[in-house]
Formats: C-alpha cells, structure tokens, sequence
C-alpha cells in the first residue's frame, strides 16, 4: 500500500513537472475553481478598493503642492498598474495558445482585454484631471501620456481581431502574436519618464524604496491590491462566461448538423419470413 501510494505520488509530480500549464486546461476543473475563487476575488476586491478610495478622500490630509488634487493618486494609479499589467497577463496568455496550445490560454486572453482596457481608459482620464490644474494642460504629448494612449488602441485592437475570429470560428493565433508584439509597449511606458523630458513624474516607487510620504503610501498599497484582486474577479467572471457562451454554441452546432442529416432509410422486411 505504501509502495503504491509512493508510486502514484511520484507519478503526479512528474506529470506536473512535465506539464504544469495543463493542470486546469481542462474547462470542468477550471470552472470548479473559478466557482468559488471568482466571488472571493471581486468581493474583496471590492471591499478593499472602496475603503481606500476612501481613506483617500476622506482621511488623508491635504498634499502641501498640489493640495486636494493628489487624492486622485488612489484611482489613477491602480488603474495604470492594471492597464500595464493586464497587458503582460494578455501577453503571457498568448504565448501560451502559440507554445503550448493551451485551450484556455485564449480565453484568458480576451476576458483580460476588457477590463484591461477600461483600467487603461480610466488611468487616462483621471491622468487628464490631474494634469489640468497641476500642468496647465488637460494634454500633453509626451512620452507616458503618448504611450498609454497607444495602449489604449492596442487594446481595441485585440479586442476587434480576437471578436472577428472568435465570431468566423477561425484561429487566434493573428490576436495571439499581436497580444506578444504588442508587449514592446509595457516597458516604454514604464521607463518613458526616464528616457525622455516630461512632465510627468518620475518613478516614486522603485525596488525597495519609495518616495511617497507614508501618509498616502498606504491607502495606495491597500488600494492597489483591492483593485488587483477586483481586476483577477473580473477576468474570472468574463473567462465563465466566454465559457458558457463557447459551450452554448457547440450545442447549437451539432443540434444543426443532426438536424441537417438525412434520415436514414429502413430496410424492407423480408417476405417469406
């Protein structure tokens, strides 16, 4: 019994080891995972984002420069961090359709296009709030502002190709190697400040220090993560339901191909019998 038991262990973690990225590839166990981790993702989240956006509004004193205007700090800069990494989560997922085949890489995929696209809206807009009373200029064509708008069309772009194939039922393999290119555009918004002038600031938060006040450092931390783990909620949602939908049409396809078939004819009975 031991020495089966040690077998069978010993087993698994070779499969594992040979193949990780398929241990919930099949879709029943995903959705047996997502059923309860999706709600305790966006809850949370939920909870956690609105107490900071909150404390930010409410509690934290004024900034001595910019005065009322620093609290959109707790939104702007979740949602940049979100259209940032949403992008390289879209990425890594479609490196795994083109490498491993992996059937629910692409749907991953495309449940973190929308949201993504929306942190990215949102980071622009209350970037052009911020911007007005503390530039002078809703917009300023500089490298960070430039490169998160073209983010924002990277985005509607995967969103229009990975629609055009999933609605003619042809491969994502064009939206899967756009989703990888476009990852050149991470990095050349996180290093824009350094490499080019601009008004924007530059990094206050690097590896191991940071040089925002601790005041509002951590409403920031708290407001990041609930907006990370609302962001992980909603990709789930979206993943189960592009899901259901996939399913609700295979079951469409085959009740019109057996519908389409002919009926098969009986044989006569044979007389005499």
């Amino acid at each position: 019994m031991v020495c089966a038991l040690a077998a069978a262990g010993c087993g698994f973690i070779r499969v594992c080891k040979r193949d990780p990225v398929h241990i919930y590839a099949n879709p029943k166990r995903f959705l047996s995972l997502a059923s309860w981790l999706m709600p305790l993702l966006f809850w949370s989240g939920l909870v956690l984002s609105l107490g900071a956006v909150a404390w930010g509004l409410l509690v934290v004193p004024q900034d001595r420069l910019m005065g009322d205007t620093v609290r959109i700090l707790f939104i702007h800069v979740p949602a940049a961090w979100l259209g940032m990494g949403g992008w390289g989560g879209l990425a890594i997922s479609s490196a795994a359709l083109l490498i491993w085949k992996h059937p629910l890489a692409g749907i991953a995929a495309r449940a973190i296009a929308v949201p993504g696209m929306v942190f990215c809206a949102i980071c622009l807009a209350t970037g052009s709030i911020w911007g007005r009373p503390t530039w002078g200029t809703w917009w300023e064509w500089d490298g960070r502002l430039t490169s998160m708008l073209v983010l924002l069309f990277l985005y509607a772009g995967y969103i229009a190709l990975s629609q055009a194939s999933a609605r003619e039922g042809g491969s994502m393999k064009i939206a899967a190697i756009f989703g990888i290119v476009g990852a050149i555009n991470v990095p050349i918004i996180n290093r824009s400040v350094v490499w080019w002038n601009s008004l924007h600031q530059p990094p206050s938060i690097t590896a191991g220090k940071s040089a925002i006040d601790p005041v509002f450092l951590w409403p920031l931390l708290v407001a990041v993560l609930g907006f990370s783990l609302l962001f992980g909620g909603l990709v789930l949602m979206r993943m189960r339901a592009l899901i259901a939908e996939q399913q609700v049409e295979a079951r469409l396809r085959r009740r019109a191909l057996d519908d389409d078939a002919p009926v098969p004819t009986g044989t006569p009975a044979m007389e005499g019998a």
